[in-house]
């Protein structure tokens, strides 16, 4: 198991390297988040409630779209990309264990989201007055967040990672779903503004109750009155994170692939 381990550090330095040697990759991954945090805290600056600019509730939507864009769609664009290059498949003609390749990427897409999310609290506090949590309990909350919602992302991403036809293509599947996502979960305008049939489906996936976690760490309290629930419903944020982790931990045993046939 040691020695599993110590592979998957190793691979995954050699993960982040790739990744830092891809500039439009490393571009649209980490700067992507900010440049949209700019472009709509600028844009749209009116209060949604008292003490409550639309900036600041882009912010926290921003950071929950964050841990989607370093997990679910890197990994679900990149994966396809080295099973069409075949780099999957010399891998596993490798002694490498198949859990290093994938501790390998954990290690990548946790580097990557946390430069981001360090990005988007610094703009965002700097520029379009979000205030840090003051207490343990939401940094406290705020981890745990951060966590489930990178875990929930990455296995979510490899288990996707099967669907595009090839690595070309892969883009042209994931991206448009992470954008239809991030609408319709509340990031670019008040969820509890969408219509019904919105609210609903996007409850069915993970990034709606990020988003909604996020805003109870950097949102007043107050502002629970105006979420659907009338609460932040953590525990249900908990369970839903928790459940997408298992149907993803089953559906990439169950159908990732190392080769293209």
């Amino acid at each position: 198991m040691k020695g599993i381990l110590r592979i998957g550090w190793l691979r995954g330095g050699i993960e982040i390297k790739q990744f830092a040697r891809q500039r439009e990759s490393v571009v649209f991954t980490l700067l992507f988040p900010v440049m949209l945090l700019f472009i709509f805290g600028s844009v749209f600056k009116d209060k949604i409630a008292p003490g409550v600019t639309f900036s600041q509730y882009f912010v926290a939507g921003m950071i929950a779209s964050g841990l989607v864009n370093t997990g679910f769609q890197q990994l679900a664009i990149t994966i396809p990309m080295e099973r069409d290059f075949g780099t999957l498949k010399r891998l596993r003609g490798t002694p490498m264990s198949p859990i290093s390749y994938f501790i390998g990427k954990v290690i990548v897409v946790t580097a990557s989201m946390l430069v981001q999310v360090a990005l988007l609290l610094a703009f965002g506090t700097l520029l379009f007055g979000l205030n840090l949590p003051v207490s343990a309990a939401l940094w406290l909350r705020f981890l745990w967040l951060v966590v489930l919602g990178s875990i929930c992302s990455t296995i979510l991403g490899i288990a996707f990672s099967s669907v595009p036809k090839s690595g070309r293509g892969a883009s042209a599947v994931v991206s448009p779903i992470v954008i239809v996502l991030q609408f319709f979960s509340g990031v670019f305008f008040l969820f509890s503004s969408l219509p019904k049939w919105m609210q609903d489906f996007a409850s069915f996936f993970p990034l709606r109750w990020l988003t909604l976690g996020m805003r109870s760490v950097f949102l007043p309290d107050n502002f629970a009155a105006k979420e659907t629930g009338h609460s932040w419903q953590t525990n249900t944020t908990v369970l839903v994170l928790v459940a997408w982790i298992v149907v993803g931990t089953i559906i990439s045993a169950r159908t990732f692939k190392w080769s293209d046939r």
